[in-house]
């Protein structure tokens, strides 16, 4: 019997590989073409993955919101989950693509804010713009030069023989009526004889002549009438020294003739000597105007220099500004000025190289054009360092500090380049900021620099880049002193908004966030009521329910300011300070315990400061609430008294 025939296990193996092989290569080149897919189609499976993740209160792709630090705008985010990276606190709703940026104010360029940590690292210091003794001192090199007014040229004045000479060497020194030369000539021996005739004839014209002829040429009275005394005629002329001085210049030799006119000799004196020198353009606005005296030449304002010579080191020479030449030497693009200096004992030499200094210091600078505007008091100038000045080209850029850690950059207007008394230099400003702001001396370049090369910081920047995604977080390891930003913001305040402020305390929308901690309150006025908020964020939460922020800020009012939610640390900082007073005063500040003016715990600021007011004495947190102490003293002293009563405690 036959057995049917059936495939051999080895044949259903073949057909079923030849089954799989393309199966399995459909299935490889189906996975390409998915990946492909996706890669090619990715931002819209991107955005489907985002709409079937996204939870109901973050859905900012359908009703177009995000999340925002109105304190810190560049920090965005897509869900109000996440707390601002800098100051921890709650993060405000907006509407896509709405500015929550306030325009800056007139005159400032940028605002930027760094945490602690960053302002440590940058090594910033801050001063107070002030009035400071300041002075600008011009060094120039100059040369000593001849007085013209002081040369004097002696020639002959009729024609004559040199027969004798006195001064017989370039140089020598002379006094005044010191004989020079004696000179021979025919016409002076007429001359005198036709004198002589005329006195014997009792003819006054003739002798008049003859008298008027040798008095021009050089020949003085005294010796005229020895001439006439003795009845004598002289034949030669003694030539006499007009002034004190050296001889710089002998003309004749003994022997030789002369015309009349010609020159014999040149005299200068010495006892007072021009230092010319050249001052650069710069310089120019310290000079005073180049109006002259019409009679002396010399300019309306005396200037005093001082000179000193290498030759005699140690040694100064005082003079004065004489001359200011009318023109600038386009080669060199500087002026030429003229001083004056006395040298009775002729130690500078026509020819000697000196350091010539001119100093203008205090008021003198209000009558030059360097002065015109500069803002004085009581002899000091507004002046800032030169540290603190950032100048682009264009403009000059001073940082200052609005707030704590908070610095605006200010436009600002500079006046001359001035030195202090430690030789440190300054600035005066002539607009742009006012006695008392705090501007930035050290690290204004890093503030700068950093805003302008990195953008994308805008995590710790007012104003900074918008492109608001998520980046590191910045944890500052140095703490911030909250009691002083928020007494400097709250500062900031208009008195009546400051008294309207103090019992608020705090923002009726954000728990717990004091007025001031995140810059300076905003005042709304909600049915005819003052309010104020933290920041910009709250306005619009706070004008929808009104009467709902109300009733908060009354809530806040009412309730007395608690010391019991301060940390360990702070109140480990009041009780060293109250321990620094006297055991009485110490007393009585733990009654009062809070600050009348600020609401702050006494302590909390430093040492308290004690005020006697109408013979009562009163405890303020720190100096910037004297004024207003003295200012409202019955108002403070009730405001006082019920402190002392809300907290003391009840029996």
């Amino acid at each position: 019997m036959s057995q049917s025939q059936t495939p051999s296990p080895s044949l259903w193996r073949r057909l079923r590989w030849v089954a799989l092989v393309p199966l399995a290569r459909l299935r490889f080149l189906f996975i390409l073409g998915v990946i492909g897919v996706v890669i090619s189609q990715w931002d819209l499976v991107n955005a489907y993955y985002q709409r079937w993740t996204r939870s109901a209160d973050s859905s900012s792709a359908t009703d177009g919101t995000e999340y925002f630090c109105p304190m810190h705008p560049a920090v965005v985010r897509e869900n109000n989950k996440e707390k601002c990276p800098i100051c921890f606190m709650p993060l405000s709703k907006r509407m896509k693509g709405e500015s929550s940026d306030e325009a800056l104010p007139s005159g400032t360029v940028a605002r930027v804010q760094l945490s602690p940590y960053r302002i440590v690292l940058a090594g910033v210091r801050t001063t107070p713009v002030e009035y400071h003794s300041l002075h600008r001192e011009i060094t120039t090199v100059g040369t000593v030069e001849f007085d013209e007014r002081g040369l004097r040229n002696i020639s002959a004045r009729f024609k004559a023989r040199i027969d004798e000479l006195f001064v017989n060497q370039t140089g020598q020194a002379v006094k005044k009526g010191d004989k020079l030369a004696s000179l021979y000539s025919p016409d002076l021996v007429v001359t005198v004889q036709n004198l002589l005739d005329a006195r014997r004839a009792n003819n006054a014209d003739g002798e008049k002549i003859s008298r008027e002829r040798l008095l021009l040429w050089g020949i003085d009275a005294a010796q005229i009438d020895e001439i006439l005394k003795a009845g004598k005629p002289i034949t030669h002329l003694t030539i006499r020294s007009p002034i004190d001085g050296h001889v710089i210049k002998k003309y004749p030799r003994e022997g030789q003739y002369v015309e009349e006119g010609g020159p014999l000799f040149d005299v200068a004196d010495l006892t007072t000597v021009w230092i010319q020198a050249q001052l650069y353009e710069e310089d120019l606005p310290f000079l005073p105007k180049s109006a002259h005296a019409s009679k002396t030449g010399l300019p309306k304002r005396p200037m005093p220099v001082e000179a000193s010579t290498r030759a005699l080191p140690g040694e100064k020479f005082m003079g004065t500004l004489s001359f200011l030449f009318p023109h600038v030497d386009p080669e060199s693009r500087t002026l030429t000025v003229r001083f004056d200096v006395d040298n009775p004992d002729h130690e500078l030499r026509p020819g000697m190289s000196t350091t010539v200094s001119l100093r203008v210091a205090g008021e003198e600078l209000l009558e030059l054009p360097a002065g015109r505007r500069v803002r004085m008091d009581k002899g000091k100038i507004l002046a800032v360092p030169e540290s603190a000045v950032i100048d682009t080209g264009r403009h000059q850029v001073v940082y200052r500090e609005s707030l704590p850690n908070t610095f605006d950059g200010m436009l600002v207007e500079l006046g001359p380049r001035l030195v202090g008394p430690d030789s440190a230099p300054y600035f005066a400003v002539l607009k742009g900021l006012e006695p008392g702001d705090v501007i930035v001396t050290a690290g204004s370049f890093l503030i700068d620099a950093e805003t302008r090369l990195n953008p994308a910081a805008g995590s710790i920047y007012i104003g900074g880049s918008s492109g608001g995604k998520a980046g590191a977080t910045v944890r500052p390891s140095t703490q911030e002193d909250a009691d002083t930003k928020i007494h400097a913001a709250l500062a900031k305040l208009a008195p009546a908004d400051r008294a309207l402020a103090a019992p608020q305390r705090f923002c009726p929308i954000i728990e717990g966030s004091r007025l001031g901690s995140m810059g300076v309150p905003i005042k709304l006025i909600l049915d005819g009521q003052p309010v104020f908020v933290c920041c910009k964020g709250c306005v619009k939460e706070a004008q929808e329910d009104a009467a709902k922020t109300l009733k908060r800020v009354e809530e806040l009012k009412k309730s007395p300011p608690k010391l019991n939610g301060m940390t360990t640390g702070k109140e480990e900082k009041i009780r060293e300070a109250l321990a620094q007073l006297s055991p009485a005063d110490r007393l009585l500040a733990e009654a009062q315990k809070i600050c009348p003016v600020a609401d702050e715990p006494l302590g909390s600021m430093g040492v308290p400061i004690k005020m006697m007011v109408k013979g009562q004495p009163v405890f303020v947190c720190c100096k910037g609430c004297d004024d207003q102490v003295l200012e409202k003293p019955d108002e403070i002293l009730r405001k006082v008294e019920q402190l002392k009563k809300s907290l003391s405690p009840k029996k």
